[in-house]
Order: C-alpha cells, then structure tokens, then sequence
C-alpha cells in the first residue's frame, strides 16, 4: 500500500485530500508545511507527496529544493493557486515531477497521483516496458522485439516521458522544459524534430505510436 504524504497548511485542505486518497485504497500522512514534512520523512517512509507552495517556515520551492540536493528522489505534485508560467517553471527546475493548479479537481488529483507513482517504479526499475519493446535508462537503449537501438540522450528521454505517460498529452513547452536546459538555445521546433527522428526508427514497431495533438502537442498510444 502506498503511503502519501500532504503538505498543506490548510487544514481543511488538507482532510479533504486525505479522504479522497484513502477512497482510492492510499495510506495518507499530513505535515502542516516543509519543516513539519521533513521531520515527518526522518521517521517513516513516504511513497509520494503532495506539496503547497505558500506555506509558513519552509515553503514549497523551498522544501523541494533541499529534498533534492539531498538526493531524495520522492515523486512531487506540487499544487498551489500561483497560476503563472514563471511559478511553474520554477518548480519543474527545482525538482517536482508535476504541477497542478488549485482549486483542485479531485479526479484529476487522483490520476497524477497515479501516474506519478508508476513513473517512481519505472525509474527504481531503469526500464519500461509496452508489450514487446523495453527501453533500458542506464544504456538509453530501446530493444523493439530483436531490434535493438541505442538514442541520443534527449531522443531517449523524449520517447520515456511519453511511453511514461501513455494518452497523456505534452505540449511542446511541457517537453522543452523538462527534458532541455532551460538556458538552451532550443526552440520548441527543437520537439518536432526529435519526434519526426524518432518516427522514422520505430515506424516498424507496432506497440506504440506517437499522435500529434494539433494545437496542443503530443502524446503516446498503444499501438491497436
């Protein structure tokens, strides 16, 4: 059973998160802000949490933050009412895995929640795995039945993120930000270019395919 951590310094936000989770069968545990939640991590093991940014003592960024230069590799979904680019942008480059808006929707919550802790076993494991393809992190290698091939790092991290996420669509800020440093010359025709690469070495594999989204981006699919 996975155990959840909320970090929310309202506490009725933070009751409402909680009963929602353990709906769905997850084991939730509350901090009132990032001092109380790494007290909280130095007594017991933590699968995921979900993180406030405007918070007293230690906020968000900056809980995200020291876990990461710590080594902590916890999966995070931050959520707060800051809406703008420049907020989120700032949390994928400290370190959380996912950002949502608030208010919150509850289904939505869930399924980031999800997603995020599928992500967590793949990255533990180094590999993923969709029908007869695996794709091998510490080698940045995709094996398509015999056919194995070795991709250039970004290629490589590109198709994971979306293989990661299966129908989940990224939009081309999205990829850039998360897979390119934000310093980069790089364009988000830069996203294209790789998808198109990436087209042309698996047209012949028949577990996935990657959709173009239009206006919105991209996003993985089963292959029928």
């Amino acid at each position: 059973m996975f155990n959840i951590m909320i970090v929310e310094d309202d506490i009725n936000q933070r009751k409402l998160m909680q009963s929602v989770l353990e709906q769905y069968g997850y084991t939730v545990t509350q901090a009132e802000d990032g001092q109380d939640a790494l007290d909280v991590l130095d007594k017991k093991h933590v699968d995921l949490i979900i993180l406030d940014i405007m918070m007293p003592r230690m906020d968000g960024f900056e809980f995200t933050s020291t876990l990461r230069q710590s080594g902590c590799n916890i999966p995070i979904l931050m959520v707060s009412a800051k809406q703008s680019p420049v907020d989120k942008r700032k949390g994928f480059i400290i370190g959380t895995d996912d950002y949502m808006t608030k208010p919150v929707d509850e289904e939505e919550m869930v399924l980031r929640v999800g997603a995020l802790l599928r992500r967590s076993k793949i990255a533990n494991e180094r590999k993923l795995s969709l029908g007869n393809t695996t794709l091998y992190y510490d080698s940045l290698s995709v094996a398509c039945g015999s056919d194995v091939q070795e991709l250039p790092q970004k290629e490589f991290l590109l198709l994971f993120k979306l293989l990661s996420y299966p129908g989940k669509i990224f939009t081309r800020r999205q990829l850039m930000d998360e897979i390119w440093d934000m310093e980069s010359e790089s364009d988000e025709r830069t996203v294209d270019v790789h998808v198109s690469r990436l087209r042309e070495k698996f047209r012949a594999c028949t577990d996935f395919e990657i959709v173009t989204v239009r206006g919105l981006g991209y996003k993985a699919v089963h292959a029928k």
